[in-house]
This record gives C-alpha cells, structure tokens and sequence, in this order.
C-alpha cells in the first residue's frame, strides 16, 4: 500500500524527511476552469496532484481543467492526482473527476467517498469512526467495489469528546493541547477498543460523564496495516495532523 502525505508547500521539505509519498496540496479551480498553483518550489517533483474545490467556481470545461491537471502532471512528474473536495457532490464535480479519471488513465485520481459515484476515481474511506467496527467498514466498503484495490484510506486523526449518552454519534473535536490537557488533568484509565481501532477514556464533569475517542501511533499504525492487508491501494495522512507522531509510525523511514 503506498502512503502519502498531503503536505502544504511551506511543509514538503520536512516531511520529505520521512521518506513518503507527498501529495502537494498547493493547487485550486480559478475562473473559465483553469488550475491555479499556488507557491509550489520549481524544483518540486514526484508525488500526486492536490486540487482542492474550496471557493471554487462551476467547472464549465471539465475537458479543460483536465487536460491543464494533465499537463501539469506531466512537468511535475506526478503519479496521479488527488481531488480534495470539500463540496458535496455536483454535476460539475463529478464530470471533471471521471473526465480526469479516463485521461490520466492508468494514472490514479484519488476522490472523497462522497464522490464514489464517479467512473475510474478511486474513493477514500474515512478511518475515524464513532461507532461500528473498523475491519467490517473496510470490507463493507472493499465489496461495494468489488475489490479493496480500488480504494483508498483517509486516516484522520480521531480526537473527539462525547457526552453521553451520545445519540447522534457526533462529539466536540479536541485539539491536541486538549486532549493533552484532559488527559493530565484527570488522569483517566485508557482503554482499547477492538471495534472501532482506537483509545478511550471516561471522565465526570458537571454532573455529565464524558467518553473521549482518539488515536495514537499505535492505533493508527493498526488502520494502516489493516487497510494493507486487505488491499487497499494507498493512504492518505494530513501531514500537520500527524507531524508529531511520524517518528512513531514510520521509524525506519526517517533520514
């Protein structure tokens, strides 16, 4: 399973110290369908193509935000590219990922599970889960399509407060600092969950009990090597989310 790391320009070079993949996150949509590019080094060179939709206009020419994708992949030497949507799925969005999928063929264009929908992209498949099981999301998903090869992993890192009893399955995400904080302050048991691939702890405040849901090195190592079992053909870490635990994930990688 390749991994990579969705870095910003100003992050690549420590990141590269890790010795994955990058995939540059410095590419936008501006007017009349063109890729903007924003601060990328000129001697950048390798990894994916990162185009987020934030902001961005109705892609009038998916034809021609395409073939400006594929001539910048082919400067750049990228493998791929990876759509960034943040926008639910429009007519407009899906055009241009199957327009992109079929012309960079065999080349991977990498979408959000939203996107699923669109012919020759690969979907990610968010790791951070509340509820269920891991293993059995990852295989529902693997069958859906047919085979795991045709997805991908979106390891986010999970750090969310619950207050029970949390019946819509949505907690208040935690910082860093945050979770540290609580952590010192009540100096909870944690615990392991097997279903869900992550670490837990319960605190009382207020008269309310809380559940805390969060990974660590270790949980996170767990998704990725599930996720490489079963097929899964590459995975994605927001390099600012996981800058402090790359040491921990990938020891023998690191120059």
């Amino acid at each position: 399973m390749q991994i990579y790391l969705a870095v910003t320009p100003a992050e690549a070079q420590e990141a590269s110290r890790f010795r994955c993949s990058l995939a540059h996150v410095a590419y936008c949509i501006g007017p009349d369908s063109t890729l903007l590019r924003q601060n990328l080094l000129l001697q950048t060179r390798g990894g994916l193509l990162s185009v987020t939709d934030r902001g961005a206009p109705f892609i009038a020419s998916p034809e021609r935000l395409s073939a400006a994708a594929l001539r910048e992949c082919g400067r750049r030497s990228y493998g791929g590219v990876l759509l960034d949507f943040e926008q639910p799925p429009a007519p407009d969005r899906l055009a241009f990922a199957e327009t992109l999928a079929r012309r960079l063929s065999p080349r991977p264009v990498y979408v959000p599970e939203s996107y699923a929908a669109a012919s020759g992209a690969i979907p990610l498949i968010c790791t951070a889960i509340s509820g269920g099981n891991f293993v059995q999301r990852l295989q529902e998903a693997a069958a859906g399509r047919d085979r795991a090869g045709g997805l991908a992993l979106d390891v986010q890192r999970l750090r969310m407060d619950f207050t029970l009893p949390a019946q819509s399955g949505e907690g208040r995400p935690l910082s860093g600092r945050e979770l540290q904080d609580l952590l010192d302050r009540e100096s909870p048991s944690v615990f392991f969950s097997q279903d869900l691939c992550a670490r837990y702890f319960t605190y009382a405040r207020d008269g309310e009990t809380h559940f805390v849901l969060f990974d660590d090195a270790d949980t996170l190592s767990q998704k990725l090597r599930t996720g490489g079992n079963m097929g899964f053909a590459a995975a994605f870490l927001m390099y600012p989310e996981v800058q402090d635990l790359l040491p921990m994930l990938f020891p023998g990688r690191r120059t």
